[in-house]
């Protein structure tokens, strides 16, 4: 890890190592958060049924967000409408009750229905109901546990977004896309040759990432529909660290081509480079705003690695990090109000975020060796990867640092990136007449 920075951008290769497995995925959560809702998840009448039960996924989703505390149910698949026995289950500790149904019809579709009761006040606090094909359950479950989510919080969940990472197998590398509990991964490109740095398109329908297939590092983009990658930035010398600007249309991207890495905006789907900064140092992993009026980077223009900021359509930069020797890697939240960062403390590499209102900073992790931080969609939870017993693995943590949790398997797994908002199953919003 004690790298340069110039070595950072170019020389990831060490951190390009194998991911996980879906059969092996187990998921260690710590801590809670501020206020834990008491829930209990009923079981679905109906649901046997099912090739894949919805009602574990569901509990697992809501357990590992550290914002509910789940309540025992013994099994128990109550009515519909379960007006009649909402104080039993508050009598168990309960505060809100989820029960539904399942219906398949002769093609293997499930139509699901979820209802969630306040068991105190017995009031209905929401239904719905997803239609879903035998193999769109998991997605089904984990969006049902999103619903639930933004009905107790307030706060839109994330559970049916999707992260990616690279995983190194012997000599082969694979880009790899997975439910963000790091469940279904499925790889959307290989090579005998390094695969760095994926990026998201805002719509998710693409990837930018850096290859080295022709033997430098270039950075493509892959749509992830049609399964074909388009060489978009193959300047003179070193092409890496993508980002893209919030309309889709941009690429931010670091160049050498005078010889040192510095910070160029080009097409996402290639054309001329345009220079947004100039420095003495090394300026280089960009992220732009959510409103693409900034670009926020990495530069050693001062004498050691730190955040700047500059405005997208050019101008001067101006440092946001000033604790520490080596503040890197910054990317913003989806609000534009906060970023995440790698700091180095005592000789640890530490995920941080960093308020850009009142320029405060927060430790959030705890290893030794954390690295690639990257945001939810909803900004509550920090996607990054870490060193356990000398290999890598994912870890999350919320942007308070009071939930933290890991996702553990065999093999090693660097450079995540969690995904945008996608399209979603058809849900209905169902009324209650009890």
């Amino acid at each position: 890890m004690m790298r340069t920075l110039l070595s950072r951008t170019l020389c990831l290769l060490a951190l390009l190592l194998p991911a996980l497995a879906q059969a092996d995925v187990t998921i260690e959560i710590t801590g809670a958060g501020a206020r834990q809702f008491p829930i209990a998840i009923a079981g679905l009448n109906g649901e046997p049924a099912l090739k894949e039960a919805l009602t574990p996924i569901i509990r697992a989703n809501l357990a590992r967000s550290g914002r509910f505390k789940l309540v025992e149910t013994g099994g128990a698949v109550p009515a519909e409408n379960p007006l009649a026995e909402l104080p039993a289950w508050k009598g168990r500790g309960a505060d809100s009750l989820a029960v539904g149904s399942v219906r398949v019809d002769a093609a293997g579709t499930a139509y699901i229905r979820l209802r969630v009761f306040d068991t105190l006040s017995q009031q209905h606090l929401g239904g719905f109901e997803i239609v879903a094909k035998p193999n769109q359950l998991r997605r089904a479950a984990h969006q049902l546990a999103d619903q639930i989510y933004e009905l107790m919080t307030g706060d839109k969940g994330v559970f049916s977004t999707r992260i990616a990472y690279v995983q190194k197998q012997g000599k082969r590398y694979s880009l790899q896309i997975a439910d963000a509990d790091g469940h279904n991964p499925q790889a959307v490109l290989s090579s005998n040759e390094p695969i760095m740095s994926p990026s998201w398109s805002p719509d998710g329908s693409r990837m930018a990432y850096v290859s080295f297939e022709r033997k430098k590092p270039i950075v493509y983009v892959l749509d992830l529909y049609a399964g074909s990658a388009k060489a978009v930035a193959n300047f003179k010398g070193s092409n890496s660290a993508p980002a893209w600007s919030p309309d889709g249309r941009t690429l931010a991207v670091t160049l050498t081509l005078d010889g040192i890495s510095q910070l160029y905006l080009i097409p996402s789907d290639g054309g001329q480079a345009r220079r947004l900064q100039r420095s003495a140092g090394i300026d280089t992993e960009a992220s732009f705003s959510p409103d693409g009026r900034y670009v926020v980077f990495t530069s050693d223009r001062g004498g050691s690695p730190q955040l700047y900021r500059a405005p997208a359509a050019g101008g001067e930069a101006e440092r946001l990090s000033f604790e520490g020797s080596y503040n890197v890697s910054p990317h913003y939240s989806a609000d534009g109000k906060m970023l995440t960062f790698v700091r180095r403390e005592n000789g640890a590499f530490r995920v941080a975020t960093l308020d850009l209102l009142s320029r405060q900073s927060l430790t959030l992790s705890e290893g030794g060796y954390d690295e690639s931080p990257s945001f939810a969609p909803n900004g509550k939870l920090i996607l990054y990867a870490t060193e356990v017993g000398g290999r890598g693995t994912l870890a999350m943590v919320s942007s308070d640092g009071l939930v933290k949790q890991r996702l553990s398997a065999e093999g090693d797994v660097r450079e995540p990136a969690w995904g945008p908002y996608t399209g979603q199953l058809p849900l209905t919003r169902l009324s209650f007449n009890p």
